[in-house]
């Protein structure tokens, strides 16, 4: 029972994208529902079409439970590349992957801000009261 994240790319570019957060599923039943959801639900992206298929590569990143970080949040306790972040206020969420910062070399801040406007927030609510900063890690998996 974990959450998981699949993504997809094509040629090293983003073609997809979805996961299940709550560890209320068997972690083969999520692998299965997100990896078909990332393939066609992706509002970023057209469906997946058949010839692109042999061209997918397949990352799965089984997810920790997140748990609610201290306030106010120390950024020096977010470790890059091992720290995935979950956003929350109100209705509103956002959750970046621990691998997204280590990719692009963020430091903490950028990645908490980048996080913040995943959300539909702006890049400093993570500091205000209101906002819930979740930390997670993930085993990743890939072809």
């Amino acid at each position: 029972m974990r959450g998981a994240f699949v993504t997809l790319e094509v040629e090293g570019a983003l073609r997809g994208c979805i996961g299940h957060i709550p560890a209320d599923l068997a972690l083969g039943e999520v692998v299965r529902r997100m990896t078909i959801a990332a393939a066609r639900d992706d509002p970023r992206f057209p469906p997946v079409a058949l010839d692109e298929v042999s061209r997918i590569r397949l990352e799965i990143s089984v997810l920790t439970t997140p748990v609610l970080a201290p306030a106010p949040l120390d950024p020096s306790r977010i470790v890059i590349g091992r720290d995935g972040l979950l956003i929350r206020r109100g209705r509103n969420a956002g959750l970046l992957l621990p691998q997204v910062a280590a990719e692009r070399g963020w430091h903490p801040e950028v990645f908490l801000a980048a996080a913040c406007q995943k959300a539909g927030l702006h890049p400093g609510a993570w500091w205000e009261p209101g906002t819930d900063v979740f930390l997670f890690q993930a085993d990743v998996f890939s072809e």
